[in-house]
């Protein structure tokens, strides 16, 4: 066993004896591990709960897909790491601004740093978007790889460190909105580990499934049963294998199963006037046909003479808002960038979803399914699943205090018992 280690944002991660993967299941709420499990449809992953490790997580707040993997693949909250959502309000120029690009990551993941340092690792990510930031000062010049599924036909030796990756995995481009876009990463990972023997690898999925079908829905025990084979083959190979997830997810409808939504701009601009602020919906990105942009936690941007207290006080009885936060409150409690975040932050109840105007969410895309989406706490808790026991100090750590989402390269790097 090699002692080598190296140290990233603040932890010391012990060079990998042997190949080490990290999947992060999009969507992937414990609920439908629970289901599985009960249901016998995935019983790998239930021998790993078993002769392994569990537990039950907090991921970042917002629980949204790209804060979330940044965490994760750093090992650090948000307010090192610098990304809290997909767009925010630049204050100088009032216009939104993507966040989904490297250049507002303040530091390198895990598996960036390693690769700096001559290892082997391969990040595929279903969203391209997604791989753009993980790839940050990545090195491919050792057998490195950093690919997506849905760009799996454009990859090039200088860009992605691998050309032809549908010919090399042996199947078509997916579509976007399928469950093959997932399937797709988790076999790309399987024949790199296969032909090249990365020492790290992180495999993230797209929660399309998740979205469209509820645990037990005979489509989500299918992509379950999927996964959980492709994760025995990875297991196989000699690889440990440790899973995750991003967010949870939940159903936000009314009783009659019409999507249950505050449209908050709406509101706002019936109390102080047009262009008095500013309402971003941080779940929004280039795909947005399975929750129409519609997420539990919201950010108001406040111009002219508005302030945060007047928001707080005129919604905060409006149903279906929950909590309503100050600026200062949301970064002190969530561990936020403060420069990034609103004057002030809502949140929603279980049910509920915030958007802007309702003429701005285009909601066709549901297709007849309920509207199933995340953002809000509750949807922050995450599964951490490894295929190996923990050590003993470790295995006393999580019993003590709630893990994070952002501990798992810990626990699958240092923590497993080989």
């Amino acid at each position: 066993m090699s002692a080598k280690m190296l140290g990233v944002n603040g932890t010391d991660y012990r060079w990998p004896a042997e190949p080490v993967v990290v999947v992060c299941i999009d969507g992937g709420d414990p609920a439908y591990i629970e289901h599985g499990v009960s249901a016998g449809i995935i019983p790998n992953i239930a021998r790993y709960r078993e002769d392994g490790f569990y537990t039950v997580a907090r991921g970042t707040m917002p629980s949204f897909t790209c804060p979330n993997n940044m965490s994760i693949v750093t090992g650090c909250p948000a307010s090192v790491h610098g990304i809290s959502g997909n767009y925010y309000l630049d204050r100088e120029t009032n216009e939104p601004v993507v966040m989904t690009g490297p250049e507002l990551l303040k530091v390198r993941s895990v598996m960036s740093e390693f690769s700096r340092h001559g290892a082997r690792v391969v990040s595929v990510t279903a969203k391209d978007k997604l791989r753009k930031q993980l790839q940050k000062d990545m090195d491919l010049s050792n057998g490195s790889v950093s690919i997506s599924s849905q760009f799996a036909d454009r990859c090039s030796m200088a860009e992605n460190g691998l050309e032809d990756a549908l010919g090399f995995v042996g199947r078509a481009l997916p579509d976007m909105y399928s469950a093959d876009l997932s399937l797709f990463v988790l076999d790309a990972g399987i024949k790199l580990l296969e032909e090249r023997r990365p020492d790290i690898l992180y495999l993230s999925l797209t929660d399309f499934i998740q979205h469209a079908y509820a645990p037990g829905h005979p489509e989500a025990d299918k992509f379950y049963r999927d996964m959980d084979a492709r994760f025995a083959r990875l297991e196989e190979l000699g690889a440990i294998v440790a899973l995750t997830a991003d967010h949870g997810m939940n159903e936000k409808t009314n009783d009659d199963g019409t999507p249950r939504v505050v449209w908050l701009q709406d509101i706002l601009n019936a109390a102080f006037g047009d262009g008095t602020s500013t309402v971003i919906c941080p779940i929004t990105d280039a795909f947005v046909g399975h929750h129409g942009a519609l997420g539990g936690f919201v950010r108001v941007y406040c111009h002219g003479q508005l302030t945060g207290e007047q928001v707080i006080e005129a919604i905060r009885d409006v149903p279906g808002l929950e909590r309503v936060l100050s600026r200062e409150s949301v970064a002190d409690e969530f561990d936020l960038p403060f420069a990034t975040e609103g004057d002030v932050a809502v949140l929603g109840d279980p049910r509920t979803v915030i958007g802007t105007s309702e003429r701005n969410h285009d909601l066709s895309g549901l297709k007849g399914h309920r509207l199933r989406t995340h953002g809000s706490v509750y949807e922050a808790d995450v599964p951490i699943i490894l295929s190996r026991p923990v050590r003993e100090d470790y295995a006393r750590r999580a019993e003590a205090a709630r893990l994070h989402s952002y501990n798992v390269f810990d626990y699958a790097l240092n923590g497993t018992v080989n």
